[in-house]
């Protein structure tokens, strides 16, 4: 049996776990990110949290095939930097060469919403395809390509970033500083700012009450709660949540045409309620629609290991 080593490198946990040839976790290992602090402490950490893993696991670091790690931000593959990550502070990190002194393994490095989307590629919800496009629902919108079986960042490691194409022009502000992303309106952050104005908006909304009267307990899941007890203002937010998130989606599906389209993250959670809109959308609007091959949006299978399995498989994606 062969084993790998994938650490999903976050802003908030770092999470290490050792991966079987199966692409089944084994034992996992973690610890809080603390930034912003020096990136050299943060590579320490992540090299404990591997040992500790394969502490777990009962296999000797020694029997470990190579590490793969998932980093927030831009990274240069080719030479193992992260040439930016704004959450963690990292500015020409070089996170390969850092990892493969503390540990003494090959180490590989990817983008970590490109390493989730290899992961649900490898051993979830797109297994068996060619070219997927992975969607994470959760403080942003994250995205990861596959094409042709390979992880696709662009010519200079920064593809991909699909919660930055504009679906508004001039709309809602952006954490990445410009307007009208897709991130603004289809991230959990946007649905909680979409209950929240609805809420204040309607003071009888049976939402108060889902979140103990206090608006700043509101959740992604606030809404979709609402709507389930039939409330009408929790209604109008999740069939506008909805609308964005679709017409994201069909333009997604119109540019690349994917066997399958994987959402993930906490709101993903929310299965036919989220997707059924989309799939019908797709029948109607998207330009592939006469084609007899169609692509299919599914809910992600592997939760928040697929960072952790996708890092661990890095070293297939070669």
């Amino acid at each position: 049996m062969k084993y790998y080593i994938g650490i999903d490198l976050g802003g908030t946990n770092i999470v290490a776990g050792v991966v079987n040839e199966n692409y089944e976790i084994v034992a996992k290992a973690s610890c809080k990110t603390n930034c912003p602090r020096p990136a050299d402490e943060i590579m320490d950490d992540m090299a404990e949290m591997a040992r500790k893993a394969a502490v777990q696991a009962d296999i000797p670091l020694a029997d470990i095939e190579w590490v793969g790690a998932g980093s927030p931000g831009v990274a240069d593959t080719e030479t193992g930097i992260i040439l930016f990550a704004n959450n963690l502070g990292f500015y020409d990190v070089p996170l390969r060469d850092g990892l493969k002194q503390r540990l003494g393994k090959t180490v590989f490095i990817g983008n970590d919403a490109n390493a989730a989307a290899f992961g649900e590629f490898m051993a979830g919800a797109a297994k068996g395809s060619n070219n997927m496009i992975a969607i994470t629902l959760g403080t942003g919108v994250g995205g990861g390509i596959v094409l042709d079986s390979k992880i696709y960042t662009g010519f200079n490691f920064a593809g991909a970033e699909l919660g930055h194409m504009t679906l508004v022009a001039n709309g809602r502000p952006c954490s990445c500083g410009r307007n009208g992303c897709f991130e603004a309106y289809a991230s959990a952050t946007a649905l909680i700012d979409f209950t929240k104005e609805a809420m204040e908006a309607n003071p009888d909304s049976k939402m108060w009450a889902l979140c103990g009267g206090d608006i700043s307990k509101v959740s992604g899941r606030t809404a979709f709660d609402g709507m389930r007890a039939g409330d009408k203002a929790a209604k109008e937010v999740t069939d506008r949540y909805i609308g964005y998130f679709s017409e994201g989606i069909i333009s997604i599906v119109n540019i690349f045409q994917p066997e399958i389209v994987c959402v993930g993250g906490g709101i993903s959670k929310e299965g036919d309620i989220l997707l059924d809109p989309v799939r019908k959308l797709l029948k109607t609007e998207c330009y592939s629609r006469f084609c007899k091959k169609q692509p299919r949006i599914v809910t992600a299978k592997l939760g928040n290991d697929a960072g952790v399995i996708g890092a661990a498989l890095l070293g297939f994606a070669e």
